[in-house]
């Protein structure tokens, strides 16, 4: 039992290191600035170009390739809660009496050495001025507790002993912070779908793996539009989109560049936009031998008989762009000619360059004159759980360094004494957990005004 005892100890001891703290944040500092540096969820080839075949095959192995994903930057992240909690409960432990005591106590030693005291003479007697200045005194500062000493009578009175707290406070507010940070690594999740104008998906795809999830609900992009500036690039992009919960339309509104549709915990981006995959073209054949020409509508996966038996044609696909030795041809439509008795090949139709397939010099030359111009949206699909205790833990941040810096656990005494001449000494004295220069121009402040409550009659 005394084994298990003193294993828990050291276990308790070890976490409630100050070092370990230390040790954890330049740690976290360091790997942050590593994650800063290193390409974060790139493609393998581009790590590859970058650091190498080693360098690479490094990354993979410590997941620095998405790193504040991976599992010990997770688990540094959960040490250093760990921590924060055993050393906030080990110091907490210590101030609650303080903070919380059964009967205030006080030692007029203490007090009667500050510097932060003031002096006031009086012509009344003591037992005369008991009384307005406790109830002066509780006005100030609080509930009041008197103490005799032989002739000499003590007030004492205090407030804010609550803001000891105040560290506390930022240490609760770091754990939200990195309770955040874990719950939207562990359970959230970064996914993108391309959905074309007039199509609905429920499916999105991981961002880093590519593997398919299912959403909860279905996203139908039913208009995209874009505009242009004069220089051609794009101004502004909006998507308008339609959520279908259970067969019903729940909620239809327009996104765009940072006005995200919130719905449910999920947060939809538009990311990009693109051409989409038509379904038909307008084809134009030309047969090189005789000059005959052959203009027709051909839908993408359909095959068509060429002239005179020469073979076949089969209209591939579409890709939005297309490189070619280095160059990008823009929207490019593909296809498969199978001429009679030879081995099918593969042939591109750029349509910014109708000449592309003539090059071949082949006896049938194939250019795609027009298409129906579609776009797809481009959407980024994230939930992060974890976002509202980062907000949480922004707010009482706040608050915690306010109480922190900016207020203080302040206490008072009031030293009655009987003077040879009749008259009353009185001495106000103060303490103040921070700030002690601030504390003395109270004292100033505060004699002035009770010389005039107890000489003039004032009202305070």
């Amino acid at each position: 039992m005394k084994n298990k005892d003193g294993i828990s100890r050291q276990i308790w001891v070890f976490f409630c290191s100050v070092k370990l703290t230390v040790y954890l944040l330049v740690l976290l500092a360091v790997t942050s600035i590593i994650g800063t540096v290193v390409l974060q969820n790139g493609s393998p080839q581009q790590y590859v170009n970058l650091y190498g075949e080693g360098g690479y095959n490094l990354i993979q192995v410590f997941d620095i390739d998405d790193m504040y994903h991976a599992w010990w930057f997770l688990l540094l992240l959960l040490l250093l809660c760990i921590n924060i909690t055993v050393c906030s409960v080990e110091r907490l432990s210590l101030l609650w009496k303080t903070i919380f005591p059964d009967r205030v106590r006080f030692n007029v030693n203490r007090y009667l050495t500050s510097k932060s005291s003031q002096t006031v003479d009086s012509a009344s007697s003591v037992k005369q001025l008991i009384e307005p200045c406790e109830r002066w005194l509780a006005r100030k500062a609080g509930p009041v507790t008197r103490q005799t000493d032989g002739r000499t009578t003590y007030l004492y009175a205090e407030k804010g002993r609550w803001t000891r707290l105040g560290v506390f406070v930022v240490h609760a507010s770091v754990l939200l912070l990195l309770a955040g940070a874990l719950i939207g690594a562990v359970f959230g999740f970064k996914a993108n779908v391309r959905i074309d104008e007039g199509t609905q998906t429920g499916r999105v795809f991981e961002s880093k793996t590519r593997q398919p999830m299912t959403l909860d609900f279905i996203i139908r992009c039913n208009e995209f539009e874009v505009s242009f500036y004069e220089n051609g690039a794009p101004e502004e992009f909006r998507s308008n989109l339609t959520i279908i919960e259970d067969g019903k339309e729940s909620l239809t509104t327009d996104i765009r560049v940072n006005h995200p549709l919130r719905y449910k915990g999920i947060n939809i981006f538009q990311s990009s936009y693109g051409t989409a995959s038509p379904d038909t073209v307008t084809m134009q054949i030309v047969d090189n031998q005789s000059g005959e020409e052959i203009n027709r509508d051909i839908r993408i996966g359909e095959t068509i008989e060429l002239p005179d038996g020469a073979g076949q044609f089969t209209l591939q696909g579409f890709l939005p762009h297309f490189e070619f030795q280095n160059h990008d041809l823009g929207e490019t439509f593909f296809g498969l000619v199978a001429l009679a008795g030879k081995t099918g090949f593969q042939i591109g139709m750029p349509m910014q360059f109708p000449t592309f397939d003539k090059m071949r010099k082949g006896r049938f030359t194939f250019v795609v004159t027009d298409f129906e111009k579609r776009y797809y949206t481009g959407l980024q699909v994230t939930k992060d759980p974890g976002v509202w205790y980062v907000y949480a833990g922004f707010i009482l941040m706040i608050l915690g360094c306010w109480v922190t810096f900016f207020m203080s656990h302040q206490s008072f005494l009031l030293t009655l004494a009987p003077r040879n001449d009749g008259q009353t000494r009185v001495v106000l004295s103060g303490k103040s957990s921070r700030n002690s220069r601030s504390m003395t121009l109270k004292i100033k402040q505060m004699a002035t005004r009770l010389e005039n409550l107890l000489n003039k009659g004032e009202s305070i």
